[in-house]
């Protein structure tokens, strides 16, 4: 069960953090000015936060957290397809689980709550979909990196 933990939480997960609180708080910025402020709707203003802070997000994860040296259209492809998969999924679900949650309250108030929980889940699923398939290939590379440092 270590061993199955520690595969998860380790440098690349802290790396992925750092970078997920940068782009969060400029994809979330643009979400909730565009959904309060510019009085878009549910779908375009979450799908905005992605589109920002997904460009954010390849080049800092790709570089910095996973350090992919892969330069090919295969790897963008991967990438786009996981946000897009992942945004899908967590939206989907965070929605109509926040409306039946919160019934009572308000459409706004319950799209700022089903938009938080997105994220939420969005985050989850990324993280696993960036390691396990987007940079998959890079696990190997950052290990002879790694043991390169020590020669």
């Amino acid at each position: 069960m270590k061993k199955l933990i520690s595969a998860f939480f380790d440098r690349q997960f802290l790396k992925f953090c750092l970078v997920g609180v940068a782009n969060t708080l400029v994809g979330t910025a643009v979400m909730y000015a565009l959904y309060n402020l510019a009085d878009c709707g549910y779908w375009f203003s979450s799908a905005m936060n992605y589109v920002v802070g997904s460009i954010v997000s390849y080049f800092l994860n790709k570089y910095f957290t996973f350090k992919s040296r892969e330069q090919s259209w295969q790897e963008i492809l991967r990438f786009v397809l996981n946000i897009v998969v992942c945004y899908l999924m967590a939206y989907g679900i965070a929605q109509p689980l926040v409306r039946s949650i919160f019934s009572g309250l308000s459409e706004s108030a319950n799209d700022n709550i089903a938009m938080l929980a997105g994220m939420c889940i969005f985050t989850a699923l990324n993280y696993l979909g960036q390691r396990f398939f987007a940079f998959k290939n890079t696990e190997k590379s950052e290990k002879s990196l790694d043991s390169d440092d020590k020669t």
